[in-house]
C-alpha cells in the first residue's frame, strides 16, 4: 500500500482535482492485486482536423498511465462530434457530415502518437455503442437526467437566461459522453477542468447502469497564445502539435511573458520556482527560448529545434531575408505601382480586401520600412517585402 501511495502522488500531481484520490487508490490496489490492468479513458471529439499544445496537457497524463501498464483508451468521438460539446459556448455548434468527422479522426489519431505509446494504446470509437442504440434504450438513457440539472450548466444556464437558443440535440450530449463510460467500464477518465460536468454525469451514469464510478482526473487549462482565453481552434489562438517547426518555435516565441512559467510546468514539466528564478535573475526572453525549443524538441526532434531557433534569430532578431523566402521577378508594369496594388497581387493574398486589411493593421513591410494604405513603392531588385509575422518576398 505504501508503493500504491506514492503512484497515487505520482498520478495526481499536476492535476486540478482528482473525484476522488481514495477511489483511485482503491482501483489501483485492486488492479495490483488482481492483475487486470485499469481501463483509463480519453475522449476526443474530432471537430476540427488538429491537436493543439492544451490537449497534449492531458494526453501526457495519459501517457503516465501507459507507463504503469494500465489500459489507455483513446476513444475518437465520432458520434457525439456531429453533435459537438456545448461546453463554454453562447450558440449552437454546426453540425458536421460524416466525411468531415471520419477525415479529422484519421488526422487525430495520427497526431495522438506523437505524445501516446502507440503500442499501448487501446482506440475505439462511440459509434460502436451509440449508432445501435434504439429509441428504448435512449429513453432509458435520458430517464437518468433531469432538466433542472442539466441546465446547472454554466453554457447552457447561460445561454437561457440569454433567451439564446438550446436545441433538444445539444441536451443529449452529456448523457452521450457518459455513457461512453458506461459501455467502456472506465475506471478512470481524463479531462480538462471545463470537463467536470461531463465526467460527472459518466460517473452518475455509471452507478445507475450497476457500474462503480470512473475516477474524475481534471486537469488544467492551457492558455492560447493570446494569454487571455483557453486555447482553442475556433478562438484561432492556438498552436498544433503537426505545425511545423519553424511554425512552432515562432509562435512559441510570441506569447506573453506571464504565460512563460505556466507552459514550462503544464508542457514540459519543469519546476514553476527553478524557471520563475531563471526569469528573475536573467532575460525572460532566453527563459522563452529555452521553452520553444522544448516543445519543438517534444513533437519533432532536437535537430529541427536547433534549426528553428536558428531561422528565428536570423529572420527576427537579425531581421534577415529567410532563404526560401518566395521570389518575384520584377517587370516594367510591377516596378511602380500602389501599395495596395502591390499587395494584392502577392500570390498568397486572396483578394484585395484582405490587401487593404494587412495595410490597415500595419502588417506590410518593405525592405524594411513599414507600408500604409496610400503609399506608393518604387521596386527594385534585391528588395523584399514581409507580411504579417512569417510570409516573405524578394524581388529579382
Amino acid at each position: 500500500m505504501a508503493d500504491i501511495a506514492k503512484i497515487v502522488d505520482w498520478l495526481v500531481n499536476g492535476t486540478d482535482d482528482v473525484v476522488s484520490r481514495e477511489l483511485l487508490a482503491g482501483k489501483l490496489e485492486r488492479s495490483d492485486r488482481t492483475g487486470k490492468p485499469l481501463v483509463v479513458k480519453l475522449g476526443v471529439d474530432p471537430t476540427a482536423p488538429d491537436i493543439h499544445l492544451g490537449h497534449t496537457v492531458v494526453m501526457e497524463k495519459l501517457r503516465q498511465f501507459q507507463e504503469l501498464g494500465h489500459q489507455v483508451v483513446f476513444l475518437i468521438g465520432d458520434m457525439t462530434g456531429r453533435i459537438g460539446d456545448p461546453t463554454d459556448r453562447m450558440a449552437t455548434r454546426k453540425q458536421l457530415s460524416g466525411d468531415d468527422v471520419r477525415d479529422f479522426s484519421r488526422s487525430y489519431v495520427d497526431q495522438a502518437r506523437k505524445i501516446l505509446d502507440s503500442d499501448r494504446l487501446v482506440l475505439r470509437y462511440n459509434s460502436e455503442w451509440l449508432a445501435p442504440l434504439d429509441l428504448s434504450a435512449v429513453t432509458r438513457l435520458m430517464s437518468h437526467m433531469t432538466l433542472a440539472r442539466i441546465l446547472e450548466r454554466d453554457d447552457f444556464h447561460n445561454r437561457y437566461a440569454e433567451h439564446a437558443p438550446i436545441h433538444l440535440h445539444e441536451l443529449l450530449y452529456p448523457l452521450m459522453q457518459g455513457y461512453d463510460s458506461v459501455a467502456l467500464h472506465a475506471d478512470v477518465e481524463l479531462g480538462g477542468t471545463d470537463q467536470r460536468f461531463n465526467i460527472m454525469t459518466a460517473r452518475q451514469l455509471q452507478e445507475a447502469y450497476g457500474q462503480e464510478p470512473e475516477v474524475g482526473m481534471f486537469m488544467p487549462i492551457l492558455e492560447g497564445t493570446d494569454g487571455v482565453r483557453r486555447m482553442g481552434k475556433s478562438l484561432g489562438n492556438y498552436i498544433g502539435v503537426n505545425e511545423p517547426p519553424e511554425e512552432m518555435y515562432g509562435k512559441v516565441m510570441s506569447i506573453p511573458d506571464t504565460l512563460i512559467v505556466r507552459w514550462s510546468h503544464l508542457l514540459l514539466g519543469r519546476d514553476p520556482d527553478v524557471v520563475a528564478g531563471a526569469i528573475a535573475g536573467g532575460n525572460p526572453r532566453d527563459e522563452k527560448a529555452n521553452l520553444a525549443h522544448g516543445v519543438v524538441s517534444r513533437f519533432w526532434d532536437a535537430l529541427a529545434a536547433d534549426r528553428a531557433a536558428d531561422y528565428f534569430d536570423r529572420v527576427f532578431r537579425q531581421h534577415e531575408v529567410p532563404a526560401d523566402a518566395l521570389v518575384i521577378v520584377l517587370t516594367d508594369a510591377t516596378r511602380k505601382s500602389s501599395a495596395l496594388d502591390l499587395v494584392a497581387t502577392l500570390p498568397d493574398v486572396p483578394s484585395r480586401q484582405e490587401a487593404r486589411r494587412l495595410l490597415q493593421q500595419q502588417a506590410v513591410t518593405l525592405s524594411g520600412i513599414r507600408l500604409g494604405m496610400g503609399d506608393e513603392v518604387s521596386l527594385q531588385a534585391g528588395d523584399w517585402l514581409k507580411v504579417g509575422k512569417r510570409r516573405y518576398y524578394r524581388f529579382e
